[in-house]
């Protein structure tokens, strides 16, 4: 940010290419911003430094889209230059054309010259900065002369174990191989980071999710009938232990929940598949049919999608979407009566069990790992019914700290306060609560004495020496990833 700017970041570039990888000068090439409707001018200055490198005219091209930004309609923004790589295995041709595809990019330098103001403008910026990106794997896959990132040391042992237990060659399967590789090494680095999630239907969650089972969709197209996601899972762990010693430690984890997730979509799948064969056959797969597939049988949308488009069947999502909305019109009408956070109603117990729910996420959280996180609730007058984040079964030493670390809190008569903030204020306050969900501008942070400090719409009581002794009558399994836990104050 201001330090330096095009020419020393193109001479840096090119430098850090040639010097210390080595790459042969005659097989590179470059691209800058060749000018647009809306800024007229190609980049004069980006070209002039490149051919002070020694790189001649005709191995620069100009391109329209060597453009990035702004973020929005306003903001930072500005041309872009990328350097790229002969993979043939012939002499580079003397002249640059982009559109060869082995003509590879490995470097960007997006340089931040302007700020586009509200009216359309261009001006620039008063601290210029540069954004500048190498592809790992196609730089590595230059290196070793490869024109396929694919055949590089991080992939191949991935993908020779997939020609193993397939039966098949990667050459004849190159895009279904690619798939299942890179979903699942995401999947791993995803399992393994400290602050990873689990497989779920929402958000963050949900991506993982999609990426294990669209791997496991595309195994099943080249024979692959036996689990594997955790064979693969082990070659990724090896390979990248060392710089991310992070994987080791959370293999076990990383492990259950492939296997989980695997076993689970195995019988979603097989079952989904009759079922849309069954509709291709009889010609009756349209929106309506993949609404009932997607949210009676737990069918991904996605994989209908992508399956109709197979069989030259074009599926509107917006269709679809009508038939979610009146699903969802119905769900709500069904539900008026409830309250929020889960509530069944505001009486004085379900007050008193509300309360006692953010002690129990707290106590989790303290017992088990910040990886908990509250997954869903039901509460009323009976008793709290409680969802979380958790890969295994509670043991009995567990329980019993939860439940003494809870009746401490209440013994102790914590006040419950309530504060109203912004959710940046929230989140640096320490909160807990779900960001990657919709808040309003202000939200409500309760705070449990100095023991839990949550985002919650309420209601609660006012101390906890009005919730009496707490007891979790049972712990099980919700859902993959997910423990359940029921529990009452007596």
């Amino acid at each position: 940010f201001g330090d330096y700017f095009k020419k020393e970041s193109i001479e840096y570039a090119w430098e850090f290419v040639t010097k210390e990888l080595k790459l042969d000068k005659d097989k590179l090439a470059i691209s800058i911003f060749g000018g647009n409707k809306n800024v007229p001018e190609y980049d004069k200055e980006s070209e002039q430094y490149w051919l002070d490198l020694g790189i001649s005219a005709e191995k620069i091209t100009k391109v329209e889209d060597n453009w990035w930004g702004p973020a929005g309609q306003t903001g930072p923004c500005g041309p872009d230059t990328e350097i790229f790589y002969w993979t043939g295995k012939d002499k580079a041709p003397a002249k640059f054309d982009e559109s060869n595809d082995r003509w590879v990019e490995i470097w960007n330098l997006v340089i931040m010259q302007y700020n586009k103001t509200k009216d359309g403008k261009y001006e620039p910026l008063a601290q210029q900065n540069i954004d500048t990106g190498m592809g790992l794997e196609r730089t590595l896959a230059a290196l070793n002369g490869f024109d396929d990132n694919y055949l590089t040391e991080l992939f191949q042992p991935i993908i020779k174990e997939i020609a193993k237990i397939s039966n098949t060659k990667y050459e004849d399967n190159k895009r279904t191989f690619r798939i299942i590789t890179d979903h699942i090494r995401s999947a791993v680095f995803v399992l393994g980071d400290p602050k990873g999630v689990t497989p779920g239907n929402l958000g963050q969650c949900y991506v993982l999710r999609r990426l294990i089972r669209r791997s496991i969709r595309f195994a099943k197209q080249i024979g692959i009938t036996k689990p594997f996601t955790v064979d693969l899972a082990k070659i990724v762990i090896k390979k990248y232990k060392k710089d991310y010693p992070e994987l080791k430690e959370k293999e076990q984890t990383i492990v259950s929940e492939l296997q989980k997730e695997e076993e689970n979509f195995s019988k979603t799948l097989a079952k989904g598949l009759k079922i849309f064969e069954k509709l291709i056959n009889t010609k009756k797969l349209d929106e309506k049919a993949a609404f009932t597939l997607s949210t009676t049988y737990g069918f991904p949308l996605e994989m209908i999608l992508e399956l109709a488009k197979e069989h030259d069947i074009e599926l509107s999502k917006e269709k679809y979407e009508e038939h979610f909305k009146k699903h969802q019109e119905l769900s709500r009408t069904a539900s008026a009566g409830m309250f929020k956070g889960g509530l069944a109603d505001d009486s004085a117990m379900t007050k008193k069990h509300h309360t006692t729910a953010h002690l129990l996420l707290q106590s989790l959280r303290n017992i088990l790992g910040d990886h908990v996180e509250q997954k869903g609730s039901n509460i009323n007058a009976e008793r709290i019914r409680f969802d979380f984040a958790h890969d295994s079964k509670l043991t009995k030493e567990e329980i019993t700290k939860v439940e003494d670390m809870i009746n401490e809190q209440i013994n102790k008569a914590l006040d419950v306060t309530c504060v109203e903030m912004t959710v940046k204020e929230a989140k640096q306050a320490g909160a807990v609560g779900v960001f990657d969900q919709k808040y309003g501008e202000k939200v409500k942070v309760y705070t449990v004495g100095d023991f839990s400090k949550e985002i919650c719409g309420g209601p609660h009581v006012k101390n906890t020496s009005e919730l009496g002794s707490f007891k979790i009558a049972k712990e099980s399994s919700s859902s993959a990833g997910v423990r359940r836990i029921k529990a009452i104050l007596k």
